[in-house]
């Protein structure tokens, strides 16, 4: 097949790898040289506009920032699109602005997707996990590109437009509490009654047959064998919108979300007070996962 990619950063670049890997034709445009030049070292054909990309491609695959950008990317396609086309939004959109544009596209016989995309980092060599929402029909003529880029039976059809936005929203929520759930747990370790205990060996040995064994507590280990004391950074959380989409989802649905809602809240204070250990290491772990930026401190 032949896959558009608009974004080639992080994880954009890193679906193009595995599409190139499965022998797929990759068009990508991105509006950084760096990212463009890294995309071409791997094989993928780099053109010099978002428009050249609908041009040659009948698949879309967008990695772009949620909200206008992404409304940008689709009104400068648009002159480019053919009836059939599809679109698939792999981004963090807000579940209703995906409702808006199958709609929208759909008028110009045009198909969207919406492709909660999960793996951060480490989804290059280990696959992503896909959360699809959009016509079934589309998703199955999908499959043979989500096979590639997930890891093995990591995506599912979720339902219909909006959904996989919102399971991925959902996931992310659910992500917030976890990371503040592990930081506290480990902020007492490391300043409770006892002062010496060895982070690197609790987070290891909590790998093997613990009940709260898990992906984050391997990486919350990799850290913890390179610093236990985090004096150099400031405990200043950054986010995206999809914690406080959680939130006000739940809140008009009328479901309690205490604890992704209590995450959200020692976020913003993270930023106003700098923080404290904890909050130092959930930024420290989006970093890890995500590539997320850490502050440091002068």
């Amino acid at each position: 097949m032949t896959i558009g990619i608009v974004g080639l950063g992080r994880m954009g670049l890193s679906i193009a790898w595995r599409l190139r890997q499965a022998g797929h034709t990759v068009i990508g445009f991105d509006f950084s040289p760096e990212a463009c030049a890294q995309a071409q070292e791997i094989g993928v054909d780099v053109v010099d506009t978002v428009a050249t990309v609908a041009q040659k491609a009948r698949i879309l695959w967008l990695m772009v920032p949620q909200g206008q950008p992404v409304d940008d990317v689709l009104s400068s396609c648009k002159q480019n699109f053919q009836a059939g086309d599809i679109v698939i939004d792999g981004g963090n959109s807000y579940f209703r602005d995906s409702i808006r544009r199958h709609t929208e596209l759909a008028k110009l016989q045009i198909f969207f997707i919406d492709c909660g995309t999960s793996g951060g980092l480490h989804g290059r060599d280990l696959g992503y996990c896909l959360m699809v929402g959009g016509d079934e029909h589309v998703y199955k003529k999908l499959i043979p590109l989500f096979q590639v880029i997930s890891a093995p039976d990591g995506y599912a059809y979720m339902g219909p437009s909006g959904t996989g936005h919102y399971v991925k929203m959902v996931h992310n929520g659910i992500e917030y509490a976890l990371l503040e759930s592990y930081a506290e747990g480990f902020h007492m370790l490391k300043e409770g009654e006892f002062k010496n205990l060895d982070l690197e060996k609790i987070s290891h040995v909590w790998q093997n047959g613990s009940i709260v064994r898990s992906w984050l507590l391997n990486l919350a280990h990799e850290i913890f064998k390179q610093d236990q004391n985090f004096e150099k950074i400031s405990g200043s959380i950054g986010e995206n919108k999809t914690g406080q989409w959680t939130v006000d989802e739940a809140h008009q649905e009328h479901i309690p979300v205490p604890m992704i809602e209590k995450a959200l809240a020692i976020r913003a204070w993270s930023r106003e007070s700098g923080g404290n250990y904890a909050t130092k290491l959930v930024a420290l772990l989006r970093h890890q996962f995500g590539g997320h930026p850490v502050k440091k401190l002068n």
